[in-house]
């Protein structure tokens, strides 16, 4: 005996000539599906066909980090410092008109730029550097570039004063060194190490104890040049600046494929798109480091010379 709820006349096998025009018979309700589904499958490919056509998802759809988005980051950084870099060059500049009266004739210039700049831009790294393992917090970025590009448009004033043409010549030399260092890392040439980065770090300690020393013999009056024992110790008539400047640019380059390698990292581990920010704040720190470290390298020179 058959279960009871199969009874009805849709589950019994039948005649199909005799019931050919039944609208519940098996060819119809097959037509019927077939139908339906290709219907469904048609719209299942244009839709598919319009995903395939469309843009990939990006870093405001998925919100995570890309290293695209953190490219457009970094851009803008460097935007709103460039910005406040006239700001700085300007305001350095405001007291050219004057002359002072030096052996040189040089003009005068206003160092408060380049003090406000270092100073506010220094404690904001601490603040940005310390915090951000909680909450990552963009405002606080711009505002280092803002005060960073104080310091950098105050000091490259100064140093043109100076020496006529040195920006020019540190903005070219920086570019060329972030330009080499990128397409040797993006060709996969060159990559962290454990080893090299162990190595950087102690490099680093060593060359913050010797930078410590000697603000302080300049600020004694222990050492009396303008770049203290960057100027006045020479090796075999080479300024101990130019050593350590090459050694330091060298130093910075490798800062350049840490700063890299992290953000890399960051988008392999689908970080969340916020911290694309601190990507790309760690970027522009070491490449104002390397800039204002070859602007030096320069001055040295010139100065030597």
């Amino acid at each position: 005996m058959s279960n009871f709820a199969f009874n009805n006349p849709a589950f019994k096998e039948q005649d199909p000539r005799n019931v050919a025009t039944y609208p519940g018979n098996p060819q119809a309700g097959a037509q019927a599906a077939s139908a339906t589904h290709a219907g469904m499958n048609a719209a299942v490919n244009a839709q598919l066909e319009g995903m395939y056509a469309s843009p990939s998802a990006g870093a405001i759809e998925t919100d995570r980090m890309t290293t695209e988005d953190t490219v457009w980051k970094t851009a803008g950084l460097f935007a709103i410092l460039l910005v406040t870099a006239v700001v700085g060059w300007v305001w350095t500049l405001g007291g050219v008109a004057v002359p002072v009266a030096d052996p040189y004739n040089r003009p005068a210039v206003n160092m408060l730029p380049w003090i406000i700049g270092a100073l506010v831009g220094f404690v904001l790294v601490l603040v940005i550097s310390f915090t951000s393992r909680k909450k990552v917090r963009p405002a606080l970025i711009w505002a280092y570039a803002a005060f960073e590009g104080l310091f950098i448009g105050g000091i490259s004033a100064f140093f043109e004063v100076q020496w006529p043409g040195i920006v020019m010549q540190a903005t070219l030399a920086t570019l060329a060194v972030v330009g080499v260092t990128l397409a040797l890392f993006a060709s996969g040439k060159v990559r962290a190490s454990k080893k090299a980065t162990k190595v950087f770090m102690i490099a680093m300690l060593g060359y913050a104890a010797f930078s410590l020393l000697n603000v302080i013999l300049m600020l004694t009056g222990v050492v009396q040049d303008g770049f203290g024992l960057h100027s006045q110790i020479k090796i075999m008539g080479i300024p101990l600046g130019l050593i350590i400047g090459v050694l330091v640019v060298i130093m910075a380059a490798y800062s350049l494929v840490l700063d890299f390698d992290q953000v890399q990292q960051g988008v392999r581990n689908g970080a969340p798109r916020v911290y694309g920010w601190l990507g790309a704040f760690g970027i522009m720190v070491t490449v104002v480091w390397l800039y204002v470290e070859i602007l030096r390298i320069i001055a040295i020179a010139r100065g030597n010379n």
